[in-house]
């Protein structure tokens, strides 16, 4: 059964470098970035393990956790942290779940057949503190994640949960936002104070920082 927005996302229990962990409470009252890897020992995955450690204060700053996957065992994981935090001039401190015999990967979808039968994609899952499915990425194996990205989607979700906007393309903090048609104008009218731009009836635009 696929995993859609909106979902609470499944549960698990599972070893990681960093000590065991139920999911869920794992999360508490943050949002995660769960991400999943091919395998340790792999150029790209290392790349995008250094990345997500280098990253470590974006993170914390917007309220996220870090917690990557592969179907490894934690004593690999573990000697291949040595390696990412030696080549990628950092060192790793989230968790990386251990999933050998692939039944977290494969109850989150991450194993696509037509790219392998035992490792998981490159999939993105960020959850929200109530642990719902906010938004997924999937990437194939040999394409390594655009991380700057996946921190625009972040302050966008956050930003719209914040001040019940949407945001258009290519939408970066600072940037106007967008009223959705589900408020009325006269409600948009107390909502935003500041005044809005509209464009047309259904595409009305809104400074968010300015109050």
């Amino acid at each position: 059964m696929a995993l859609l927005l909106g979902d609470i996302v499944p549960d698990f229990m599972a070893d990681t470098t960093t000590g065991p962990i139920s999911f869920h409470d794992w999360i508490g009252d943050d949002w995660a970035f769960f991400f999943s890897h091919p395998a340790d020992f792999t150029p790209v995955c290392t790349t995008e393990m250094g990345r997500t450690a280098q990253l470590a204060d974006q993170f914390a700053a917007r309220g996220v956790k870090p917690i990557g996957l592969s179907t490894d065992s934690v004593e690999e994981h573990l000697i291949w942290i040595e390696d990412v935090n030696d080549t990628q001039n950092i060192t790793v401190r989230f968790p990386i779940v251990a999933d050998p015999d692939s039944q977290i990967a494969k109850l989150y979808e991450m194993i696509h057949p037509g790219e392998s039968q035992t490792a998981a994609v490159r999939s993105v899952f960020i959850i929200d503190p109530e642990k719902k499915l906010r938004l997924t990425m999937t990437y194939p194996m040999s394409v390594g994640r655009n991380f700057d990205e996946i921190l625009r989607a972040i302050d966008a979700l956050q930003t719209g949960d914040a001040k019940g906007v949407a945001l258009p393309a290519d939408w970066r903090p600072g940037d106007r936002a967008i009223i959705p048609p589900s408020v009325s104008n006269a409600d948009a009218k107390a909502k935003f104070p500041q005044g809005f731009e509209e464009i047309c009836p259904y595409l009305r635009i809104v400074d968010i920082n300015v109050t």
